[in-house]
């Protein structure tokens, strides 16, 4: 045999038993995907995700099936969504954002549940701990409370004058409401105004910038599927009222935003999809802890900060993972 054609048996490898075993049992592993907002808004998150099963062998279609829901930022519809997933007997839900993994594990006990992302799942009650989940709930949490406090700090380094910090929760997610409030905790002691505006559907946003109108010169928004859905309406209705703003992921400052920081995102779905893998290969999402991210990309936007007259520091310029001209 020649060597490039071994080569080319081996790496067939490992995928073969994947499609064999599924050709046997004439079903193929299904995986149940539950988005927060749009396929088109996470469309990046979701590549990184299908790449990284791919990677492993688990070719979408031809060794294991993925069903798509899609939540559209309203969260009402988690329940619905996730109640389909499970009359279709997936093998594992994917989803992201504390109130998805609520409602998919309100309805199944035995389906295991990965989610991408979480805020502090152990105080949301998600999971039991993050070293020993039990259950059928593990994945990749992002602990809100220590970044809250370098997202102001990096505000602040950038719009040194802030004296009123309006902020944007999506209350109806349990993460967003425990982010806002230390977000308040953390801002009281610098002195800081505070206006805070709940918002729980699309049809709040809008309003919620009128309340922040001559009110706030500077914005905070706690990440969520809504506000994610509807990053570029958020963005640019702060760029309107000339606030500069700080946002938990990078979409929201490739959409005009000021910037960001926080995990990068396409990294913690190609890690949810490792994750994934285990499960379907036979360990139980019991025994696989919940990691927590340990890179996290600062994104600053220069075209926004020039239309708000905001003079960037060249030190946070050179600490910036990506800059937007």
């Amino acid at each position: 045999m020649r060597r490039r054609a071994f080569i080319s048996l081996l790496g067939g490898a490992a995928t073969w038993p994947l499609a064999a075993r599924a050709q046997q049992s004439g079903k193929l592993p299904t995986i149940g995907f539950l988005g927060q907002s749009t396929r088109l808004a996470q469309s990046e998150w979701v590549a990184a995700f299908v790449q990284r099963l791919h990677e492993f062998g688990w070719l979408e279609g031809r060794t294991v099936t993925i069903n798509y829901r899609w939540a559209e930022g309203r969260e009402e519809r988690y329940a619905e969504l996730a109640a389909e997933l499970v009359r279709l007997k997936v093998d594992v839900i994917v989803t992201s954002g504390t109130p998805a993994v609520i409602a998919s594990k309100r309805l199944t006990s035995t389906i295991p549940i990965v989610f991408a992302t979480a805020v502090d799942p152990v105080e949301n009650n998600l999971v039991a701990s993050l070293a020993r989940p039990d259950g059928n709930v593990t994945g990749l949490s992002v602990q809100q409370g220590d970044l809250v406090g370098k997202r102001i700090e990096l505000l602040r380094e950038v719009a040194p004058n802030i004296h009123r910090l309006a902020i944007l929760a999506n209350v109806g997610n349990a993460g967003a409401a425990l982010e806002m409030g230390k977000v308040q905790t953390i801002v009281s002691p610098l002195g800081l105004q505070v206006i805070t505006s709940a918002i729980r559907r699309a049809e709040d946003i809008a309003p919620a910038f009128d309340e922040f109108e001559g009110q706030a010169d500077a914005l905070y928004v706690c990440g969520d599927g809504l506000t994610s859905a509807y990053k570029t309406r958020i963005s640019t209705l702060a760029l309107k009222l000339r606030l500069p703003a700080i946002f938990a992921n990078r979409e929201f400052a490739e959409a005009a935003g000021l910037m960001s920081y926080g995990p990068n995102f396409p990294g913690l779905y190609r890690r949810a999809a490792e994750l994934v893998d285990k499960i379907l290969r036979g360990t139980k999402a019991a025994e696989i802890p919940v990691e927590q991210p340990t890179k996290f990309d600062l994104v600053i936007n220069l075209t926004t900060a020039k239309a708000l007259g905001l003079e960037v520091p060249p030190t946070l310029l050179a600490r910036a993972d990506e800059v937007i001209e």
